[in-house]
C-alpha cells in the first residue's frame, strides 16, 4: 500500500532549498518517491505547533519501507547536510498515512 507524508517547512533560503531539491530528486527516484502537492504559503491560520510554516508538500512512496530507506540513505543525508540544514529553520510532519 502506498505511503504518503504531509510536511510543513519554514524555508529561510529559497535558492539553497532549490539546490537541495535538485540534488535530492535522483535519490528520491531511486526509492520510487515523488512529490505530490507542493505549495508556498503566506499565512497559517491554525496549527498545533509553534513552528512557522511557509512551505507545504506531500511526499509519496510505494510503501513505508521505501520512505524509511530514503530518509536514512547515506547519499541523501550528505545532500541534506549540504543544503537542507542551512536553508530550512523547522520541519513539521503534519501527517503520515497509507493511501
Amino acid at each position: 500500500m502506498a505511503h504518503e507524508i504531509l510536511v510543513g517547512l519554514e524555508v529561510l533560503d529559497d535558492e539553497k532549498y532549490r539546490q537541495y531539491r535538485a540534488a535530492m530528486m535522483p535519490i528520491l527516484a531511486q526509492y520510487q518517491g515523488a512529490f505530490g502537492y507542493d505549495f508556498t504559503v503566506s499565512k497559517v491560520l491554525k496549527s498545533p505547533t509553534q513552528e512557522p510554516i511557509n512551505r507545504v508538500f506531500t511526499l509519496c512512496f510505494p510503501n513505508a519501507n521505501n520512505m524509511d530507506s530514503f530518509f536514512s540513505d547515506a547519499e541523501y543525508l550528505t545532500v541534506k547536510a549540504l543544503y537542507f540544514t542551512d536553508s530550512v529553520a523547522s520541519t513539521t510532519i503534519i501527517s503520515s498515512y497509507e493511501k
